[in-house]
């Protein structure tokens, strides 16, 4: 199956992390392997904690460190990451069928091979993604974006997640054949 690449943007506090994780879990029910990317713009954000031996790793000058337990593998990579395209940072998503990526906005926007899940909590917020993003796949959030007429369906990530997770598999299985 070729891989399927679908963003979900929106503003902040909108509920993208809630969309993804819904849709993350019935995708995953239905058997199929997900990968997800976050993008976190916080200045000096580190998933590493200070004083931890990987940290102490990483201190000492290791750009990469490798973290192994039962039940996961993590490695951390010291670079800038400032001129890392997106399509690098997909890279390192082997082996998936649907790579979920929140955020990117930039990135992602106007980009036809990504599909788009919009999350909104007003209508002008729904109307100005007609302008910033293409193609929309449906709409999700706080607001409801149904009876707006945007081309693309509305769906509450909470609720209806079984009538996403069916249009993404549609886009999947559509993009493999």
């Amino acid at each position: 199956m070729k891989k399927t690449i679908i963003a979900v943007v929106g503003g902040k506090k909108s509920g993208k992390t809630t969309a993804v994780e819904t849709l993350t879990k019935e995708i995953t029910r239905r058997g199929y392997i997900v990968a997800t990317v976050k993008h976190i713009p916080e200045p000096n954000f580190t998933v590493d904690t200070e004083g931890k031996d990987t940290w102490r790793f990483a201190q000492a000058g290791a750009k990469t460190i490798v973290a192994v337990s039962a039940d996961e593998i993590a490695a951390i990579e010291k670079t800038d990451t400032r001129n890392l395209s997106l399509k690098e940072i997909l890279r390192k998503c082997k082996g998936n069928d649907l790579i979920l990526v929140e955020g990117f906005r930039k990135a992602v926007g106007k980009n036809r091979d990504i599909y788009k899940i919009v999350v909104v909590k007003s209508a002008e917020e729904a109307k100005e993604a007609l302008k910033s993003f293409s193609p929309i796949l449906a709409f999700t959030g706080s607001f409801s974006a149904a009876n707006l007429n945007l081309g693309a369906p509305y769906f509450d990530s909470l609720k209806n997640i079984n009538k996403m997770a069916d249009i993404v598999e549609k886009i999947m299985k559509k993009r493999s054949s």
